[in-house]
């Protein structure tokens, strides 16, 4: 039901009682206080105007256009939510909503019109002004033009929106029939539709009768397909064990090869140890054999009476010589004296010497404290690089490796330079070093500490000291 300022959706109307209009006219002219104090209701509000279905359908879908044209805030917050559809699916969805608001929210009817009337729409603008003098086409539809009117709302609205409302056709009403003729239609219908029954009876007792023949088939189907898959299952279920049966075979074969694998490893390693057996065996029957010719030689020295003797021929020819006994000279010098550099040349042309060298023994000797560390150390090795170029002897150098080393390691051709571990003095290692060389290779060591020396005699080496190699040096 739409009214006045608060109007209605109730279905279809019937227009609009023109007497009713001119009343609500006449008392819409009375001063508002006095009808509020009076306490009487307003006469346009009970002027009721009733919308036919096609009006009041148009009135929404113009509503549902235009209500985007709307500030949110205008909109009702029910109404909100459909501003995101198209026109005709919020028309469709918030068809009872609308109608309502159009009845009860006279600012959201009113923010319509203005949006309507800001349209260029030459029927928007007849509505709006007929009563100024602007007549309404009667070409117009009646529907579009009673819409319009409802949610413009110009002057004379009623009136206009009464005229559209009569012109609006509604559907003719079938003629009454006889009841005679009607009762008799009515059982032909059902005659008809009696028939149309048992022949779809007919049709559904065919079609059963046939679904029943095809469920028995799909039994039988199914049966077989149990038989079949029972079938397969007893035939998956052999074919298991026998692959079972196979990986075990596999599994025993491959222990068999990997023990016949381990058993040709240990064969092989056998064989291994045979050889080197064999090969021990044979460096011991050479050893032995070598040791054997040494102790022949040693008893046939000993059977001829061959004792050595500390004289040499040339010693007793120097007694003769001597009005006073001097101090023999150093032993196996065959008179040379100590700090002789040619003793040197006769020890380094015997057969492959080793040199080993007490480095800072040697450079302390020969240059003290005019020389750095360092530089003692580059001088010496340098010198004995030239004394390797000259023979074929090997030539080892020690240094100490707790005193600070600063700068690059020298170096030299054929010289081999090594620093004492921590904890250790370079000592040990000169007599470790002659230690470790076979019995019969001619060692030469360069000390002057007599520990050095009596230790490396011990170990079957030459002792030599340092101002002679430094006179060789400085040759």
């Amino acid at each position: 039901m739409l009214s006045g300022d608060e109007s209605g959706v109730e279905g279809p109307g019937l227009g609009i009682d023109p007497a009713q209009a001119g009343a609500a006219e006449e008392g819409a002219e009375e001063d508002p206080a006095e009808r509020g104090a009076a306490g009487e209701r307003p006469a346009d509000a009970a002027m009721v105007v009733f919308l036919t279905e096609p009006v009041r359908r148009r009135a929404v879908e113009i509503a549902a256009m235009a209500m985007p044209g709307l500030a949110p805030g205008r909109v009702p917050a029910r109404l909100r939510r459909f501003l995101k559809f198209s026109p005709v699916k919020r028309a469709k969805l918030a068809r009872g909503d609308l109608a309502a608001a159009l009845d009860s929210d006279a600012a959201f009817r009113e923010g319509l019109a203005e949006i309507l009337g800001a349209t260029e729409s030459p029927l928007v603008r007849s509505v709006n002004g007929h009563v100024a003098g602007e007549a309404v086409s009667p070409m117009a539809d009646p529907v579009e033009v009673a819409a319009l009117a409802y949610l413009l709302r110009p002057e004379g609205w009623r009136e206009l929106l009464a005229v559209a409302l009569e012109a609006v056709v509604e559907p003719p009403e079938a003629p009454a029939e006889a009841p005679a003729e009607a009762g008799a239609k009515r059982i032909g219908a059902l005659e008809k539709e009696n028939a149309k029954l048992r022949s779809a009876l007919a049709d559904q007792r065919t079609a059963a009768a046939t679904l029943q023949e095809e469920v028995r088939r799909a039994r039988r189907d199914l049966k077989d397909a149990e038989e079949r898959a029972s079938k397969t299952a007893g035939d998956l279920a052999s074919e298991r064990g026998r692959l079972k049966h196979v990986e075990a075979e596999r599994r025993a074969e491959r222990r068999r090869l990997e023990s016949e694998v381990e058993s040709l490893r240990a064969g092989l390693e056998r064989a291994r140890k045979a050889d080197r057996d064999n090969e021990r065996l044979a460096s011991s029957r050479l050893w032995l054999l070598m040791e054997t010719l040494s102790g022949t030689a040693t008893g046939l020295r000993r059977e001829l009476g061959l004792e050595p003797v500390e004289e040499r021929p040339a010693d007793y020819v120097a007694e003769q010589y001597c009005a006073e006994p001097e101090e023999r000279p150093f032993e196996g010098s065959r008179g040379l004296e100590q700090t002789d550099p040619q003793r040197l040349d006769h020890l380094l042309a015997l057969p492959n010497p080793h040199l080993i060298v007490d480095g800072y023994n040697v450079t302390i000797s020969a240059w003290g404290e005019t020389l750095t560390l360092e530089q003692q150390r580059n001088r010496l090795v340098q010198g004995l690089g030239a004394v390797a170029a000259q023979t074929n002897a090997e030539i080892t150098v020690v240094f100490d490796g707790a005193d600070a080393v600063f700068g690059a390691k020298p170096f030299a051709r054929g010289v081999r330079v090594l620093f004492s571990a921590k904890g250790q003095i370079a000592d040990d290692v000169v007599v470790e070093l002659a230690e470790a060389e076979p019995e019969g290779r001619p060692v030469v060591v360069v000390s002057s500490d007599q520990e050095v020396a009596m230790r490396s005699r011990r170990e079957g080496a030459y002792p030599v000291p340092s101002p002679l190699l430094v006179r060789w040096l400085q040759r």
